[in-house]
């Protein structure tokens, strides 16, 4: 490794497969990266996002579900469920999608692993039709 005029940046050398190192230019061209110091910096946040959301590390994001609102109380569960985990949630966006179907977006902040406590039960409650966390670092590295 070598350490550059600016000594918050490291340089080090990969060995790769030919070919997987072409099937990964081919990716992170059509991501828009301008080479691919940039996408390995992003695999190696994402990783460690990824290691905070399964700890009690700090992460922000947001979980989105798409739910029937006729199914039985649901909407009730909904806000209760929310009101119980308040201290995580920032805001939230609800969208009529359809006369059936809703949309909720909440945005969140906390230790990793009560923001995935928290979207595993909403997400796995009767009438969610589908729904993901998404989550990324409170701190960028």
């Amino acid at each position: 490794m070598t350490q550059s005029k600016d000594t918050s940046l490291t340089r080090f050398g990969i060995s790769m497969d030919a070919d997987l190192l072409a099937r990964y230019d081919r990716l992170i061209d059509e991501k828009g990266y301008t080479n691919r110091s940039e996408a390995i910096r992003d695999m190696v946040r994402d990783s460690l996002v990824q290691q905070e959301y399964l700890s009690n590390q700090p992460v922000v994001g947001s979980v989105t579900l798409v739910y029937n609102h006729h199914a039985h109380d649901i909407t009730h569960k909904l806000t209760h469920y929310q009101h119980e985990y308040s201290d995580l949630i920032i805001a939230t966006l609800h969208v009529h999608l359809t006369g059936d179907d809703c949309m909720e977006i909440i945005a969140l902040k906390g230790p990793g692993n009560r923001l995935k406590l928290f979207s595993d039960n909403l997400l796995g409650m009767k009438g969610v039709k589908h729904g993901k966390l998404v989550v990324t670092s409170a701190v960028t590295p």
